[in-house]
């Protein structure tokens, strides 16, 4: 495979377009098995990753308690999914040292619950990092972070504290 040059604020490295379809297809996974209400094989994509959700580590590489959280907050519908399409967009991939590599993606979130106009519920941005073992990228971290919001009530079980003042996260001011 041709190398791609890829520059972070770490250093530089060279990616396989392989190296980045594999990355961008793990950063695409998780809203596709969200969004089907597939939280156990969500929660296999971060079986090696500790996440964080506003800043706040909520699970150390656990795959089953990465579903049982998103179960117990998520609300499903009759369909058995979350009735909510998760768009990431905006994707930058950078390196971060020797297998390693961080990226950067916007997320808008719409749902169309039964008999409630499709409507935008959240905005925000996934900051996460990959190591590589062998052949193969893995989630090594994953930061949640929404900071715009609409009506959430549909969405999740429980009300979701919202701070006015949040902002994007960025990679520098993490």
């Amino acid at each position: 495979m041709t190398p791609v040059p890829v520059t972070g604020a770490h250093c530089p490295a060279e990616l396989t377009i392989a190296d980045y379809l594999q990355i961008q297809n793990l950063i695409f996974r998780y809203p596709y098995l969200l969004d089907a209400g597939r939280f156990d094989e969500m929660g296999q994509l971060f079986a090696r990753a500790d996440i964080y959700i506003a800043g706040d580590l909520v699970v150390r590489s656990d795959a089953r308690a990465v579903s049982e959280l998103w179960s117990k907050y998520v609300r499903i519908y009759p369909n058995n999914t979350p009735r909510t399409h998760h768009i990431a967009t905006n994707l930058m991939i950078e390196a971060d040292g020797p297998g390693a590599i961080r990226t950067h993606s916007y997320i808008l979130v719409v749902q169309n619950p039964p008999d409630v106009p499709l409507a935008p519920i959240t905005a925000g941005d996934y900051l996460d990092r990959f190591v590589k073992d062998g052949d193969t990228w893995y989630f090594s971290e994953r930061h949640i972070g929404n900071d715009l919001f609409g009506d959430m009530s549909h969405h999740l079980r429980e009300p979701m504290a919202i701070d006015p003042d949040a902002r994007p996260q960025r990679w520098d001011i993490t």
